[in-house]
């Protein structure tokens, strides 16, 4: 039977505080489910104004936890966002597509009608490796 592995991180970690009771990650076997990272620095607070730069801090917060877990942007195989406002699409789209110059994972991208922490985009990923985490 594969053990299942929770990965949880600190603010001195470069990582946002939980706004709720979850595990930054969770391994299962050669499966790593990132959880939904919003748009926060270390100390909590919403990083921009416009999804383009809530985006980026969104990635930014994502890798974070990918790194922390051993794994990169070669290990994202499906991706997630979810948008509050779907005009914001083409922004959005512009702010993502960067963080994978080498090959771009599968995704999803929904419309919501609300995020937490008044945030304009929400993302979470699942990554992939042969050896495992």
């Amino acid at each position: 039977m594969t053990a299942i592995r929770s990965f949880a991180f600190t603010p001195d970690q470069g990582v946002p505080p939980g706004v709720a009771p979850f595990a930054h990650a969770t391994a299962a076997g050669q499966t790593l489910y990132v959880t939904g990272q919003m748009p926060t620095d270390s100390t909590g607070a919403v990083v921009g104004s416009d999804v383009a730069t809530q985006t980026d801090q969104v990635m930014r917060n994502l890798f974070r936890v990918t790194e922390l877990c051993g794994g990169s942007a070669s290990d994202v195989v499906s991706v997630r966002a979810y948008l509050l406002d779907w005009s914001d699409y083409a922004a959005f789209n512009d702010a993502y597509a960067p963080w994978f110059p080498d090959r771009l994972p599968s995704r999803t991208c929904v419309g919501v009608t609300g995020l937490a922490v008044g945030a304009l985009v929400e993302i979470d990923w699942t990554c992939w490796r042969s050896d495992g985490w």
